[in-house]
């Protein structure tokens, strides 16, 4: 289940890589399976911040919905919500090129899943990302293991699952308070 918002591939070389972010617990409060657009609440500082990482590079949204596979929430809600995020940050001035979601449960073991790399290597083909030149951002350590199995670099961010879990993150990661501090740290690494 993908979600694409532009139909235009990025020219080669545009851009030197992309910024995959996770959803919930990343750039809005995670609040279990969300099944309304009414749930969707913005940490404070992630309109600012993706604007910031959009200006160098382009940001796809890669989430887990789990609660699909499980019948909490149906196709058409995860949907739902997720072209609402989409549209609210592209009224703040975000350009997400696509949203990769993976509706399985862990236990059916598919290929779409977070840390498997499968939605990224398909960006990478679709969209000629440069995955050595891009960084992955979450709050569970899939998110960093998923950027470790794709070839690209990992920042742990602290809100959502980040500080329950962060004792389960490798040594060496790179860590941040939210997805303003991690959009520093990626710009910063850039330069």
């Amino acid at each position: 289940m993908d979600e694409d918002r532009t139909s235009r591939q990025a020219d080669a070389g545009a851009r030197p890589g992309a910024v995959f972010l996770d959803r919930d617990g990343t750039i809005i409060e995670d609040r279990g399976h969300l099944g309304s657009i009414e749930q969707v609440v913005f940490y404070p500082r992630a309109l600012a911040a993706l604007r910031e990482l959009g200006r160098s590079f382009r940001l796809f949204i890669v989430t887990n919905q789990t609660g699909v596979g499980e019948g909490t929430i149906t196709a058409g809600q995860a949907r739902a919500v997720n072209r609402h995020v989409v549209e609210r940050l592209a009224a703040g001035g975000v350009e997400i090129v696509r949203t990769y979601t993976c509706p399985h449960r862990r236990s059916e073991g598919c290929i779409c899943i977070k840390p498997n790399p499968h939605w990224l290597l398909e960006a990478a083909r679709a969209y000629d990302v440069d995955l050595a030149r891009s960084w992955v951002v979450g709050d569970h350590p899939h998110d960093v293991e998923l950027a470790r199995r794709a070839g690209a670099r990992g920042v742990y961010v602290l809100t959502g699952h980040g500080a329950k879990h962060r004792a389960d993150v490798p040594q060496g990661t790179s860590v941040a308070e939210d997805i303003s501090e991690a959009a520093r740290l990626i710009l910063d690494e850039r330069s």
